[in-house]
């Protein structure tokens, strides 16, 4: 695996394996990498004759100044990861990098609904800090095919959004939600959960599989209600609970039993924010 941290040596590199006919795909993540990461990493090894992976933790993103202090960096054990993955090229740039000009000046998208609700709603700025971060790697990267997990259900959405004002010719897939062996979503944030919290997070999925067992055409107050209970009683502070048309992210509060919808999960198990989605049909 090929090792860059700096822009003009990889768009070098990869303007060259352009050139011979190769096509690339592109895993950007945040590092402290687990298997859902790395499952990214195989699905464009199998579809790609290159695949390019990212470790960069985007302080345009986070909001909460400690929430970014505080994200896991395990830089060794994630290259360890992807080099065992056959990954070809790890980009792990620095801030000046992506932002040589800092980032509190860069454009504003027009992400429009889906800035207003959900994580744009609990998390006011996040996906703008997405969005400068994609926009950059994309034209840094120019894949012809991006992965991204489906666990961020509204993060590929918005970033899907951002394809279209970029009017950029890749095609971005959505890979499956891994999870443990207890049904908890893989996620980065999950290795600062002490031993009790992990435990009680699992309530997270159990609350997603009831809604979908449970669901039935009409009024939907009542099992979003009783979401939010099962949440609160293994010591969740929610967020929110909500169930939304798949294709779109509208909020419903009425299902007609035949439209596709998705029940999506943000909460946190004392200072630590999980979040988790599930189609329901």
């Amino acid at each position: 695996m090929l090792l860059f941290k700096k822009t003009g040596l990889l768009t070098a590199y990869l303007q060259k394996a352009r050139n011979r006919g190769n096509t690339i795909g592109f895993a950007p993540t945040m590092g402290a990498l687990h298997a859902g990461h790395i499952a990214l990493v195989t699905a464009s090894k199998q579809e790609n004759q290159l695949t390019v992976a990212s470790i960069f933790v985007n302080p345009a993103q986070f909001n909460d100044k400690k929430d970014f202090e505080k994200y896991p960096v395990t830089i060794e054990k994630d290259i360890e990861l992807l080099v065992a993955a056959g990954c070809d090229i790890l980009f792990w740039p620095a801030a000046e990098e992506i932002y040589p000009g800092g980032y509190n000046q860069l454009a504003h998208y027009g992400l429009g609904y889906l800035e207003t609700i959900l994580e744009g709603k609990y998390r006011p700025g996040h996906f703008q800090g997405v969005c400068k971060v994609m926009n950059r790697l994309l034209d840094i990267v120019q894949p012809d095919n991006l992965y991204m997990g489906q666990k961020d259900y509204q993060q590929c959405m918005v970033v899907k959004r951002l394809l279209a004002i970029m009017s950029s010719s890749a095609s971005l897939h959505t890979c499956p939600t891994l999870r443990e062996a207890d049904g908890l979503a893989m996620s980065s944030r999950n290795t600062r959960l002490n031993e009790a919290e992990r435990k009680k997070a699992v309530a997270i999925s159990f609350t997603l599989n009831y809604i979908k067992e449970n669901i039935q055409p009409g009024n939907l107050t009542g099992i979003i209600d009783k979401g939010i209970a099962l949440l609160t009683g293994q010591d969740f502070r929610v967020d929110y609970v909500a169930i939304a048309g798949a294709l779109t992210l509208e909020l419903l509060t009425e299902w007609d039993g035949k439209q596709k919808i998705v029940a999506l999960v943000a909460a946190f198990q004392n200072e630590v924010r999980l979040i988790d989605n599930l189609l329901l049909n």
